[in-house]
Protein backbone atom coordinates (compact mmCIF):
# COMPACT_ATOMS: atom_id res chain seq x y z
CA UNK A 1 0.00 0.00 0.00
CA UNK A 2 3.13 2.25 1.07
CA UNK A 3 4.34 1.76 -2.17
CA UNK A 4 1.73 2.56 -4.65
CA UNK A 5 1.31 5.49 -2.10
CA UNK A 6 4.89 6.51 -3.12
CA UNK A 7 4.65 6.03 -6.63
CA UNK A 8 1.27 7.93 -7.19
CA UNK A 9 3.37 10.96 -5.52
CA UNK A 10 6.18 10.36 -7.62
CA UNK A 11 3.84 10.64 -10.56
CA UNK A 12 1.69 13.95 -9.24
CA UNK A 13 4.78 15.85 -8.34
CA UNK A 14 6.24 15.15 -11.91
CA UNK A 15 3.58 17.12 -13.13
CA UNK A 16 3.94 20.26 -11.48
CA UNK A 17 5.11 23.38 -13.55
CA UNK A 18 8.72 24.18 -13.27
CA UNK A 19 7.43 27.27 -11.38
CA UNK A 20 6.60 25.23 -8.85
CA UNK A 21 8.67 22.62 -8.24
CA UNK A 22 11.04 24.84 -6.42
CA UNK A 23 8.20 25.50 -3.95
CA UNK A 24 7.50 21.87 -3.40
CA UNK A 25 11.60 20.64 -2.97
CA UNK A 26 11.59 23.55 -0.37
CA UNK A 27 8.77 22.06 1.37
CA UNK A 28 10.36 18.79 1.28
CA UNK A 29 13.86 20.79 3.08
CA UNK A 30 11.21 22.33 5.38
CA UNK A 31 9.42 18.89 6.84
CA UNK A 32 12.52 17.37 7.19
CA UNK A 33 13.67 20.20 9.49
CA UNK A 34 16.03 21.73 6.85
CA UNK A 35 16.27 24.96 5.72
CA UNK A 36 14.10 26.41 8.39
CA UNK A 37 13.98 29.81 9.62
CA UNK A 38 13.98 29.05 12.95
CA UNK A 39 16.52 26.72 12.79
CA UNK A 40 16.43 22.83 13.38
CA UNK A 41 13.08 21.80 14.53
CA UNK A 42 11.27 18.89 15.51
CA UNK A 43 8.43 19.37 12.77
CA UNK A 44 6.14 16.14 13.85
CA UNK A 45 5.65 15.70 10.59
CA UNK A 46 5.41 11.48 10.56
CA UNK A 47 8.40 10.08 7.85
CA UNK A 48 7.28 6.17 8.60
CA UNK A 49 3.95 5.13 9.16
CA UNK A 50 0.95 6.90 7.10
CA UNK A 51 -0.13 9.96 9.00
CA UNK A 52 -4.29 9.56 9.25
CA UNK A 53 -6.09 12.94 7.65
CA UNK A 54 -9.02 14.88 9.67
CA UNK A 55 -10.67 17.32 7.15
CA UNK A 56 -12.73 20.37 8.58
CA UNK A 57 -14.73 21.72 6.58
CA UNK A 58 -15.66 25.60 5.95
CA UNK A 59 -18.66 27.55 6.29
CA UNK A 60 -21.18 25.78 4.11
CA UNK A 61 -18.86 23.11 3.30
CA UNK A 62 -21.17 21.03 5.37
CA UNK A 63 -24.39 18.82 4.66
CA UNK A 64 -27.38 19.37 6.38
CA UNK A 65 -30.41 17.04 7.14
CA UNK A 66 -33.80 17.87 8.46
CA UNK A 67 -37.01 16.43 9.92
CA UNK A 68 -40.24 18.69 9.82
CA UNK A 69 -43.25 18.53 12.13
CA UNK A 70 -44.19 22.28 12.10
CA UNK A 71 -47.09 23.32 14.11
CA UNK A 72 -47.32 25.93 11.52
CA UNK A 73 -45.85 26.71 8.42
CA UNK A 74 -44.80 30.27 6.15
CA UNK A 75 -46.74 29.39 3.41
CA UNK A 76 -49.69 27.07 2.21
CA UNK A 77 -47.11 25.64 0.00
CA UNK A 78 -44.73 25.27 3.01
CA UNK A 79 -44.93 21.23 3.78
CA UNK A 80 -45.12 20.87 7.45
CA UNK A 81 -44.14 17.66 7.65
CA UNK A 82 -41.67 14.62 6.38
CA UNK A 83 -41.38 11.60 6.70
CA UNK A 84 -37.66 11.21 8.03
CA UNK A 85 -34.19 12.75 7.04
CA UNK A 86 -34.36 14.73 3.85
CA UNK A 87 -31.21 17.09 2.41
CA UNK A 88 -31.66 20.46 3.25
CA UNK A 89 -28.30 21.80 2.50
CA UNK A 90 -26.81 21.72 -0.23
CA UNK A 91 -28.90 20.22 -2.48
CA UNK A 92 -29.93 22.88 -4.46
CA UNK A 93 -30.93 21.48 -7.74
CA UNK A 94 -33.72 19.82 -5.86
CA UNK A 95 -35.32 23.12 -4.92
CA UNK A 96 -38.16 24.89 -7.17
CA UNK A 97 -39.01 28.51 -6.82
CA UNK A 98 -42.48 28.30 -5.24
CA UNK A 99 -40.49 26.27 -2.21
CA UNK A 100 -37.04 28.66 -1.71
CA UNK A 101 -38.96 30.81 1.06
CA UNK A 102 -39.91 27.67 2.73
CA UNK A 103 -36.47 26.26 2.49
CA UNK A 104 -35.00 29.72 3.80
CA UNK A 105 -37.90 29.53 6.76
CA UNK A 106 -36.85 25.99 7.82
CA UNK A 107 -32.76 26.91 7.81
CA UNK A 108 -32.91 29.72 9.95
CA UNK A 109 -31.92 29.82 13.57
CA UNK A 110 -33.82 31.47 16.46
CA UNK A 111 -31.53 33.43 19.24
CA UNK A 112 -32.28 33.17 23.00
CA UNK A 113 -30.58 35.92 25.07
CA UNK A 114 -30.82 34.82 28.32
CA UNK A 115 -29.07 31.27 27.45
CA UNK A 116 -26.73 33.21 24.41
CA UNK A 117 -27.48 29.87 22.06
CA UNK A 118 -29.30 29.41 18.81
CA UNK A 119 -32.11 26.81 18.07
CA UNK A 120 -33.93 25.62 15.26
CA UNK A 121 -37.25 26.75 14.19
CA UNK A 122 -40.23 25.05 16.32
CA UNK A 123 -40.68 21.40 14.59
CA UNK A 124 -37.79 21.73 13.14
CA UNK A 125 -34.61 19.19 13.52
CA UNK A 126 -31.45 19.50 11.47
CA UNK A 127 -28.41 17.34 12.11
CA UNK A 128 -25.12 17.20 10.66
CA UNK A 129 -25.01 13.87 8.43
CA UNK A 130 -21.23 11.58 7.65
CA UNK A 131 -19.48 12.58 10.76
CA UNK A 132 -16.47 10.60 10.88
CA UNK A 133 -16.60 9.79 6.44
CA UNK A 134 -15.89 11.49 4.14
CA UNK A 135 -19.02 11.21 1.43
CA UNK A 136 -20.82 14.38 2.68
CA UNK A 137 -17.70 17.01 2.02
CA UNK A 138 -16.58 15.29 -1.05
CA UNK A 139 -19.51 17.05 -2.45
CA UNK A 140 -22.05 19.76 -1.54
CA UNK A 141 -24.95 18.09 -3.30
CA UNK A 142 -26.27 15.05 -2.81
CA UNK A 143 -26.65 14.08 -6.31
CA UNK A 144 -22.81 14.79 -6.52
CA UNK A 145 -23.16 17.31 -9.19
CA UNK A 146 -19.79 18.31 -10.26
CA UNK A 147 -20.06 21.83 -10.09
CA UNK A 148 -20.61 20.67 -6.43
CA UNK A 149 -16.91 19.30 -5.68
CA UNK A 150 -15.30 20.07 -2.62
CA UNK A 151 -13.39 17.37 -0.89
CA UNK A 152 -13.51 15.45 -3.60
CA UNK A 153 -10.64 15.89 -5.27
CA UNK A 154 -8.34 15.51 -2.50
CA UNK A 155 -9.63 12.58 -0.86
CA UNK A 156 -9.73 10.99 -4.29
CA UNK A 157 -6.03 12.21 -4.41
CA UNK A 158 -5.46 10.44 -1.12
CA UNK A 159 -7.22 7.46 -2.04
CA UNK A 160 -5.46 6.84 -4.77
CA UNK A 161 -2.13 7.42 -2.40
CA UNK A 162 -3.03 4.53 -0.40
CA UNK A 163 -5.55 5.86 2.14
CA UNK A 164 -8.69 4.16 2.90
CA UNK A 165 -11.98 6.50 3.32
CA UNK A 166 -13.43 6.24 7.21
CA UNK A 167 -10.72 5.09 8.17
CA UNK A 168 -7.16 7.00 7.64
CA UNK A 169 -9.02 9.89 5.57
CA UNK A 170 -12.24 10.86 7.60
CA UNK A 171 -14.24 13.69 7.50
CA UNK A 172 -15.35 16.16 10.80
CA UNK A 173 -18.70 18.39 9.18
CA UNK A 174 -20.33 20.49 11.84
CA UNK A 175 -23.46 23.16 11.68
CA UNK A 176 -21.78 25.27 10.26
CA UNK A 177 -24.79 28.02 10.96
CA UNK A 178 -23.29 27.95 14.37
CA UNK A 179 -20.40 29.58 15.76
CA UNK A 180 -17.64 27.93 17.64
CA UNK A 181 -19.18 28.71 21.33
CA UNK A 182 -22.11 26.64 20.73
CA UNK A 183 -20.18 23.38 19.74
CA UNK A 184 -19.20 21.76 22.94
CA UNK A 185 -20.84 18.45 21.80
CA UNK A 186 -18.61 19.21 18.36
CA UNK A 187 -15.24 19.70 20.03
CA UNK A 188 -16.38 16.54 22.28
CA UNK A 189 -17.33 14.49 19.74
CA UNK A 190 -13.69 15.54 17.50
CA UNK A 191 -11.89 14.73 20.15
CA UNK A 192 -13.17 11.23 20.02
CA UNK A 193 -13.04 10.78 16.64
CA UNK A 194 -8.90 11.91 16.65
CA UNK A 195 -8.21 9.40 19.14
CA UNK A 196 -10.10 6.83 17.78
CA UNK A 197 -8.51 7.83 14.36
CA UNK A 198 -5.27 7.73 15.90
CA UNK A 199 -6.18 4.11 17.43
CA UNK A 200 -7.54 2.87 14.08
CA UNK A 201 -4.36 3.50 12.37
CA UNK A 202 -1.65 2.03 14.41
CA UNK A 203 -1.44 4.96 16.45
CA UNK A 204 -0.09 7.28 13.95
CA UNK A 205 -0.15 11.35 14.54
CA UNK A 206 -3.30 12.78 12.65
CA UNK A 207 -2.74 15.27 10.21
CA UNK A 208 -5.92 17.77 9.72
CA UNK A 209 -6.82 19.70 6.56
CA UNK A 210 -8.82 22.73 7.52
CA UNK A 211 -10.02 24.93 5.05
CA UNK A 212 -11.75 28.47 5.93
CA UNK A 213 -14.17 28.41 8.85
CA UNK A 214 -12.81 25.11 9.75
CA UNK A 215 -9.65 26.83 10.29
CA UNK A 216 -11.10 28.88 13.35
CA UNK A 217 -12.90 25.94 15.06
CA UNK A 218 -9.89 23.69 14.60
CA UNK A 219 -7.59 26.61 16.58
CA UNK A 220 -10.59 27.31 18.74
CA UNK A 221 -10.04 23.53 19.83
CA UNK A 222 -6.49 23.14 20.07
CA UNK A 223 -5.99 26.00 22.36
CA UNK A 224 -8.47 24.14 24.77
CA UNK A 225 -6.54 20.99 24.74
CA UNK A 226 -3.39 20.24 26.98
CA UNK A 227 0.07 20.36 25.06
CA UNK A 228 0.79 16.51 26.41
CA UNK A 229 -2.14 15.64 24.18
CA UNK A 230 -1.56 17.51 21.22
CA UNK A 231 2.33 16.31 20.91
CA UNK A 232 0.45 12.95 21.37
CA UNK A 233 -2.19 13.05 18.56
CA UNK A 234 -1.55 16.21 16.38
CA UNK A 235 0.85 15.60 13.41
CA UNK A 236 -0.08 18.90 11.53
CA UNK A 237 -2.38 21.67 11.04
CA UNK A 238 -2.48 22.35 7.19
CA UNK A 239 -4.87 25.42 6.92
CA UNK A 240 -5.91 26.83 3.77
CA UNK A 241 -7.92 30.17 3.28
CA UNK A 242 -7.45 30.88 6.57
CA UNK A 243 -9.53 33.85 7.72
CA UNK A 244 -7.26 34.85 10.89
CA UNK A 245 -8.30 38.50 11.36
CA UNK A 246 -12.10 37.81 9.94
CA UNK A 247 -13.01 39.33 6.07
CA UNK A 248 -14.36 42.53 5.06
CA UNK A 249 -16.75 40.44 2.69
CA UNK A 250 -19.07 39.08 5.68
CA UNK A 251 -20.35 42.83 6.24
CA UNK A 252 -21.71 42.89 2.89
CA UNK A 253 -23.12 39.45 3.41
CA UNK A 254 -24.64 40.66 6.34
CA UNK A 255 -25.84 44.14 5.34
CA UNK A 256 -27.35 43.47 1.34
CA UNK A 257 -26.47 39.84 1.31
CA UNK A 258 -25.72 36.68 -1.00
CA UNK A 259 -26.99 34.45 -3.17
CA UNK A 260 -23.90 31.73 -2.74
CA UNK A 261 -24.11 31.14 -6.72
CA UNK A 262 -27.30 29.54 -6.13
CA UNK A 263 -29.15 30.22 -9.28
CA UNK A 264 -32.66 30.38 -7.67
CA UNK A 265 -32.57 31.95 -4.40
CA UNK A 266 -31.54 36.05 -4.35
CA UNK A 267 -29.03 37.45 -2.04
CA UNK A 268 -32.00 39.27 0.26
CA UNK A 269 -33.52 35.88 1.23
CA UNK A 270 -30.35 34.05 1.61
CA UNK A 271 -29.73 37.54 3.78
CA UNK A 272 -32.79 36.21 5.92
CA UNK A 273 -30.84 33.29 6.97
CA UNK A 274 -27.37 34.13 6.96
CA UNK A 275 -28.47 36.87 9.29
CA UNK A 276 -29.47 34.35 12.28
CA UNK A 277 -26.11 32.25 11.67
CA UNK A 278 -23.72 33.16 14.63
CA UNK A 279 -21.02 31.97 12.10
CA UNK A 280 -21.45 34.75 9.60
CA UNK A 281 -20.47 37.35 12.37
CA UNK A 282 -17.81 35.55 13.47
CA UNK A 283 -15.92 36.33 10.20
CA UNK A 284 -16.54 40.01 10.62
CA UNK A 285 -12.81 41.74 10.41
CA UNK A 286 -10.97 42.30 13.54
CA UNK A 287 -8.65 45.11 14.89
CA UNK A 288 -5.91 43.09 15.49
CA UNK A 289 -6.02 43.05 11.76
CA UNK A 290 -7.59 46.57 10.58
CA UNK A 291 -7.66 50.33 12.50
CA UNK A 292 -11.10 50.84 14.51
CA UNK A 293 -11.07 54.30 11.98
CA UNK A 294 -10.40 52.77 8.84
CA UNK A 295 -13.70 52.48 6.80
CA UNK A 296 -15.06 49.13 5.22
CA UNK A 297 -18.22 49.96 4.21
CA UNK A 298 -18.86 53.89 2.81
CA UNK A 299 -22.52 55.37 2.24
CA UNK A 300 -23.25 58.87 1.39
CA UNK A 301 -24.26 59.10 5.06
CA UNK A 302 -22.04 57.41 7.17
CA UNK A 303 -18.53 55.82 7.45
CA UNK A 304 -18.52 52.36 8.85
CA UNK A 305 -15.65 51.02 10.53
CA UNK A 306 -14.71 48.92 13.38
CA UNK A 307 -15.02 51.72 16.12
CA UNK A 308 -18.17 52.37 15.16
CA UNK A 309 -19.63 48.57 14.08
CA UNK A 310 -22.11 48.60 16.85
CA UNK A 311 -24.06 51.33 14.78
CA UNK A 312 -23.67 49.53 11.62
CA UNK A 313 -25.92 47.31 13.31
CA UNK A 314 -28.05 49.45 15.02
CA UNK A 315 -28.76 51.04 11.41
CA UNK A 316 -29.62 47.33 9.79
CA UNK A 317 -31.93 46.66 12.93
CA UNK A 318 -30.07 44.00 13.59
CA UNK A 319 -30.23 43.36 17.13
CA UNK A 320 -29.05 39.53 16.86
CA UNK A 321 -26.34 40.87 15.06
CA UNK A 322 -24.65 42.73 17.84
CA UNK A 323 -25.31 40.52 20.26
CA UNK A 324 -24.06 37.45 18.19
CA UNK A 325 -20.72 40.12 17.80
CA UNK A 326 -20.70 40.07 22.16
CA UNK A 327 -20.58 36.30 22.02
CA UNK A 328 -18.07 35.76 19.48
CA UNK A 329 -15.68 38.63 19.07
CA UNK A 330 -13.27 37.54 21.26
CA UNK A 331 -13.29 33.58 20.49
CA UNK A 332 -9.76 33.30 18.74
CA UNK A 333 -9.19 37.06 18.41
CA UNK A 334 -5.86 36.70 20.22
CA UNK A 335 -4.15 33.92 17.76
CA UNK A 336 -3.46 32.29 20.09
CA UNK A 337 -0.41 30.09 18.98
CA UNK A 338 -1.49 26.46 18.30
CA UNK A 339 1.54 24.89 19.62
CA UNK A 340 1.64 21.58 16.76
CA UNK A 341 3.33 22.08 13.48
CA UNK A 342 1.19 24.40 11.57
CA UNK A 343 1.13 24.97 7.05
CA UNK A 344 -0.46 27.46 5.86
CA UNK A 345 -1.28 27.87 2.57
CA UNK A 346 -3.36 30.69 0.89
CA UNK A 347 -3.92 32.28 -2.12
CA UNK A 348 -2.72 35.06 -3.77
CA UNK A 349 -3.40 37.55 -6.79
CA UNK A 350 -7.09 37.43 -6.95
CA UNK A 351 -8.96 40.67 -6.60
CA UNK A 352 -10.76 41.07 -3.16
CA UNK A 353 -13.11 43.04 -1.56
CA UNK A 354 -11.22 45.77 0.51
CA UNK A 355 -13.89 48.16 0.87
CA UNK A 356 -17.67 48.56 0.17
CA UNK A 357 -19.33 51.68 -1.56
CA UNK A 358 -23.39 52.03 -1.51
CA UNK A 359 -24.58 55.18 -3.44
CA UNK A 360 -27.28 57.41 -2.63
CA UNK A 361 -30.40 55.06 -0.77
CA UNK A 362 -28.61 52.42 -1.99
CA UNK A 363 -27.79 51.02 1.80
CA UNK A 364 -28.22 48.28 2.47
CA UNK A 365 -29.85 46.40 -0.36
CA UNK A 366 -28.48 47.82 -3.40
CA UNK A 367 -25.33 45.93 -5.35
CA UNK A 368 -22.38 47.89 -3.52
CA UNK A 369 -19.34 49.26 -5.37
CA UNK A 370 -16.09 47.21 -4.71
CA UNK A 371 -12.53 48.84 -3.87
CA UNK A 372 -10.66 45.83 -4.20
CA UNK A 373 -7.31 44.38 -2.92
CA UNK A 374 -5.24 41.41 -3.29
CA UNK A 375 -6.51 37.81 -1.42
CA UNK A 376 -8.34 35.23 -2.50
CA UNK A 377 -11.63 36.62 -3.50
CA UNK A 378 -12.77 36.20 0.20
CA UNK A 379 -9.99 36.73 2.24
CA UNK A 380 -7.85 39.79 1.83
CA UNK A 381 -3.88 38.94 2.33
CA UNK A 382 -3.28 40.77 5.64
CA UNK A 383 -5.86 38.22 7.08
CA UNK A 384 -4.73 35.22 5.17
CA UNK A 385 -1.49 36.16 6.63
CA UNK A 386 -2.48 36.04 10.01
CA UNK A 387 -1.08 32.30 10.79
CA UNK A 388 2.03 34.16 9.86
CA UNK A 389 2.23 35.92 13.43
CA UNK A 390 3.04 32.55 14.93
CA UNK A 391 6.19 32.60 13.81
CA UNK A 392 9.34 32.73 15.93
CA UNK A 393 6.11 31.86 19.11
CA UNK A 394 6.20 28.81 19.25
CA UNK A 395 8.84 25.72 18.51
CA UNK A 396 6.81 23.19 16.21
CA UNK A 397 7.33 25.90 13.49
CA UNK A 398 4.79 27.57 10.98
CA UNK A 399 5.18 27.76 7.46
CA UNK A 400 3.72 29.91 5.34
CA UNK A 401 2.63 29.37 1.32
CA UNK A 402 1.09 31.32 -1.25
CA UNK A 403 -0.58 30.09 -4.37
CA UNK A 404 -1.03 32.37 -7.30
CA UNK A 405 -4.45 32.65 -8.97
CA UNK A 406 -5.80 30.38 -6.15
CA UNK A 407 -9.70 31.56 -5.15
CA UNK A 408 -10.71 30.77 -2.09
CA UNK A 409 -13.59 28.29 -2.84
CA UNK A 410 -11.19 26.79 -5.45
CA UNK A 411 -8.12 26.13 -2.59
CA UNK A 412 -9.46 22.18 -2.39
CA UNK A 413 -9.38 21.57 -6.20
CA UNK A 414 -6.22 23.63 -6.97
CA UNK A 415 -3.60 21.16 -8.10
CA UNK A 416 -0.62 23.23 -6.89
CA UNK A 417 -2.62 22.84 -3.51
CA UNK A 418 -2.90 19.30 -3.84
CA UNK A 419 0.62 18.72 -4.98
CA UNK A 420 1.48 20.41 -1.60
CA UNK A 421 -0.56 18.68 0.57
CA UNK A 422 1.23 15.59 -1.00
CA UNK A 423 4.47 17.03 -0.21
CA UNK A 424 3.36 17.14 3.47
CA UNK A 425 2.37 14.16 3.49
CA UNK A 426 4.96 12.01 1.98
CA UNK A 427 8.09 14.56 2.55
CA UNK A 428 10.83 11.99 2.01
CA UNK A 429 9.52 10.84 -1.93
Amino acid sequence: MFYLGAVFVLLVLNGVPSGEAGILDRLKDAVRGRNNQQGKVDTGVRTGNLSPVIILPGDGGSALEAMLDRPSVLHRVCPSKTNGWNHIWADFDMLIPALVECWVDNLKLIYNKLTRKTTNQVGVQIRVPGFGDTNTIEYLTKTKLPSSKYFAPIVEMLVGAGYQRGISVRGAPYDFRKSMNEQDDYFSALKTLIEETYEMNTQSKVTFLCHSLGNLYFLYFLNRQSQEWKDKYVNAFVGMGGPWGGAVKALKVIATGDDLDIPIVSGSKMRDVLRTNPSVVTLLPTDKFWAKNETLISTPDKLYNLGNIKEFFEDLNYEDGWEFYQDTKNLVYDLTPPRVKVFCLSGTGVSTPAVYYYRNGGFPSAVPAVLTDDGDGTVTRRSLDGCGRWEGKQPEGVISQTFQGAGHRQMTRNPAVLQYIMAILFPNT
